[in-house]
């Protein structure tokens, strides 16, 4: 009986993320729609699945495999403290920039939500609803970090000021709530340990990263199919805390918890998290997901008129406890973006499930009440990513054009400028000639300097842009104004240099700083040598409909995955991927990796799309 129920609910987790692809059910989170599953089949419904000893081995370790994924979810890069602008474009950038950081937002919000939650956990206890106040603020608190993850993935936000600020926010209402349950087990359990025992846990935590840090580099040079030494140093960091967490009388979530953070900060490779993922999305957490239905059995809680008013009263209480977020988003974003941001920070089921397993532990919470307060979680996941989805909508700051300056307007930067312009760039030119001013600016914008010192070019903000093209004939002054630039802070500095005797003199210089240099000499022999030994090559590089693009591959969607497999695959020809400093000939079944630099060709307006998607940071 007990292969059977495993075999069927093996068969739902295989079936269930088939089906939601074919009706193109997107709305709903996979973790909600499993567990939604699972109360079919078990005894609410069809009652074909049973628990056993089997089922919840499996399903405990997916919860602990949860946490520990969502641990090594957490980007501590975002809470290191703002450096002082090393350059004068990055201090004006800074100076320009919103004076409510992610960070501050996130904190904020956090705060008020841990008040609200107080309040209403004791409005509970004060109406006689819920008797235990700090466990029902510990419940209200909780937010899902993975279904808001999923979330802001799909919309390609987790690199945008709006999308840092909600996951910080989602990361805090994983991580306090996580901290008050031991606190709270701890205290209130009745085979609690003293407090300060927890400390243990992240003791080890720190021995095991200071332990395994200076082998990482070692493990990853004798990795190989066989051993999958990163994969059993997960399970071992794993299984090591949650033991000690247990026998210092904390939760094993917690130990779980941490041991993802230890993960994350060995800063192990994507393959490896890529692995993990796919041992836990794939196996472990769907078990536990479903199992959660499956262990609800509606027939008898929703007998219950109590519980009927309860699930109400928390899914309000969910939302409630989140309502402070949004005045404080309102601060920076627009009204209906913090209205989306409200909404899915309301999500929650992960730390629900487990808060309410360790209350069903300690004999806290009735079979009525931890089925309310479920209920009304799975509502809060169907509500949440319904509103986000049709509220958001990109902000002004995510939509900035790609700026670049030409200093030297004449007959070979302006046809280039000319183009750039109709793609997603924003293109300004400057010259100190009146005559080529007069001539150029009524087809596109150009500006007249004073002259071609480096002081007119920053008084004129020449400078203050992504790229600066250094056009003009004078080599002695583009050498001058490159180096200004790139001290200024520019990204991209690109200098034009007819005269060989300067190149030659400043080129290693030059290069040593980071400046792109070209000789049109240089550039006539190489095209002319490619009409001779190419010709389809020179007119796919000068043709208008099909042009060479290059993107460095950042959005994790589209990592770890077969070139022929890409959606957009039959819209582009990729010619070439450089990786780790060699370029790779690829073929459709070669595999791309995070930071690939991808050369293809395509038409302007699906190059525009694509380098879009894949460039992201996501």
């Amino acid at each position: 009986m007990d292969q059977t129920s495993l075999l069927i609910v093996l068969t739902a987790a295989l079936i269930t993320p088939l089906a939601m692809a074919r009706f193109k059910l997107t709305i709903l989170p996979t973790a909600v729609v499993e567990i939604l599953v699972g109360i079919l089949l078990g005894p609410s419904l069809f009652n074909i699945v049973h628990t056993n000893s089997t089922l919840s081995l499996l399903s405990n370790t997916g919860v602990i495999f949860l946490l520990f994924l969502s641990g090594m979810e957490i980007d501590f890069s975002l809470f290191n403290r703002r450096q002082r602008p090393q350059t004068p474009l990055a201090a004006k950038v800074a100076g320009q920039a919103s004076k409510y950081s992610p960070v501050f937002l996130a904190i904020s919000s956090y705060v008020a939500v841990i008040g609200c939650s107080l309040i209403l956990g004791f409005l509970c206890q004060w109406t006689g609803i819920f008797k235990d106040p700090w466990l029902a603020a510990i419940i209200f608190m909780t937010i899902s970090l993975g279904i808001v993850i999923a979330t802001l993935k799909e919309k390609e936000l987790l690199s945008k000021p709006f999308g840092q600020t909600v996951l910080l926010i989602a990361a805090l209402g994983e991580i306090i709530p996580l901290f008050a349950l031991t606190i709270y087990a701890s205290i209130f359990g009745s085979d609690s340990q003293s407090l300060w025992l927890i400390l243990l846990v992240f003791a080890a935590a720190a021995l095991l990263f200071r332990r395994f840090k200076p082998f990482f580099n070692f493990f990853d040079r004798i990795n190989k199919s066989t051993t999958q030494l990163d994969i059993r140093l997960a399970f071992f960091l794993i299984f090591s805390l949650v033991v000690i967490a247990e026998s210092v009388g904390a939760e094993g979530i917690l130990g779980a918890f941490v041991a993802g953070i230890v993960m994350k900060l060995l800063q192990p490779h994507e393959d490896t998290k890529v692995r993990l993922d796919a041992i836990g999305y794939g196996f472990f957490i769907p078990i536990f997901f479903m199992m959660s239905g499956i262990e609800l059995n509606l027939k008898t809680l929703l007998a219950d008129p109590a519980t009927l008013l309860l699930i109400p009263i928390f899914f309000g209480a969910y939302l409630v406890s989140k309502f402070a977020v949004f005045p404080i988003l309102r601060l920076r974003f627009k009204t209906k973006n913090a209205l989306a941001g409200t909404a899915i920070s309301a999500t929650t089921i992960t730390m629900v499930l487990a808060v309410l397993q360790v209350a069903k532990t300690m004999k806290v919470v009735t079979a009525q009440q931890s089925g309310a307060f479920l209920l009304a979680a799975i509502l809060t996941c169907v509500l949440g990513p319904l509103l986000f989805n049709t509220s958001y909508s990109a902000e002004a700051e995510d939509l900035q054009r790609t700026t670049v300056h030409f200093i030297g307007t004449n007959l070979f930067t302006v046809p280039v400028a000319q183009q750039l312009a109709k793609e997603w760039y924003d293109v300004k030119m400057y010259t100190d000639k009146p005559e080529n001013y007069k001539t150029y600016n009524s087809e596109i914008n150009v500006e007249l300097l004073d002259s071609l010192e480096v002081s007119a070019a920053e008084k004129v903000a020449a400078f203050d842009a992504d790229i600066v093209v250094l056009g003009h004939f004078n080599a002695d002054k583009n050498y001058e104004l490159a180096k200004a630039a790139k001290a200024y802070g520019v990204r991209r500095v690109i200098a034009r240099f007819e005269d060989r005797n300067v190149l030659n003199e400043h080129e290693d210089e030059l290069t040593d700083l980071g400046i792109e240099v070209y000789n049109t000499p240089n550039v006539n022999i190489a095209m002319l040598r490619s009409l001779v030994e190419a010709p389809t090559t020179l007119r796919l590089l000068t043709s208008s409909t099909s042009v060479v693009y290059e993107v460095a591959l950042r959005n994790r969607r589209y990592t770890d995955q077969e070139i022929r497999s890409l959606p957009f695959i039959a819209d582009i020809t990729i010619s070439q991927i450089f990786r780790a400093g060699k370029f790779i000939r690829p073929t459709g079944t070669t595999v791309l990796k995070m930071n690939d630099r991808i050369i293809f060709t395509s038409s302007p307006e699906t190059a525009r799309e694509i380098r879009q998607n894949l460039g992201i940071l996501n």
